[in-house]
């Protein structure tokens, strides 16, 4: 299938999910997370979840790097730019809802792409390989292709992974990893 077919099947299949599902399956997710060999990086980013898309709730995954005392960073997009600014999340942070009803800061302390050390990515669909598809507005792809290589990129969905995406680009930036309520997959084995 490609990203298109993609975009409109999970999109689908996430709208026929309830809220309790949602919560439930977010829940075994952060679980999965836990058992990660990542605990020794300081810098993470997470992304805030558009309810109405109905993505993976990082508000578990908050808390869980809350009590590690890990730092967090959420991101405010330009639509204009297609460029993504982060900031460091602490209790003065402001969060609102944008146009596209994605939660983001106000505004706050600025942190360099440089200093991320791993990445919750948001996604609709992924491969085998590693390959995932979003919302289509690059954002990510442009997000990740700034971090060190060595930053630690993990796809958070709630369904497995498709065989193939067809027409994966070469700007395309691949997962390290991806969790779901049941899955744990390392792309870095293949």
């Amino acid at each position: 299938m490609n990203k298109k077919e993609l975009r409109l099947k999970y999109k689908e299949l996430r709208q026929n999910l309830s809220e309790n599902d949602i919560d439930k399956m977010s829940l075994e997710i952060v679980n999965a997370i836990l058992k990660l060999d990542i605990w020794n990086k300081v810098y993470f980013h997470v992304f805030l979840p558009i309810d109405e898309q109905k993505e993976v709730n990082t508000e578990f995954i908050l808390h869980l790097l809350q009590g590690k005392d890990k730092e967090i960073v959420v991101s405010k997009a330009d639509f204009d730019t297609r460029k993504m600014t982060h900031f460091l999340l602490t209790d003065n942070t402001k969060i609102k809802k944008n146009e596209y009803n994605i939660p983001e800061p106000v505004d706050g302390i600025e942190v360099p792409t440089h200093k991320i050390d791993v990445v919750f990515v948001p996604l609709l669909a992924y491969d085998k390989m590693g390959n995932r598809v979003g919302y289509g507005k690059g954002f990510y792809d442009k997000f990740l292709s700034e971090c060190k290589p060595e930053t630690i990129k993990i796809g958070l969905s709630f369904f497995e992974p498709e065989e193939f995406i067809s027409d994966v680009f070469e700007n395309d930036i691949r997962l390290d990893f991806c969790l779901t309520p049941k899955l744990f997959i390392n792309f870095n084995i293949y």
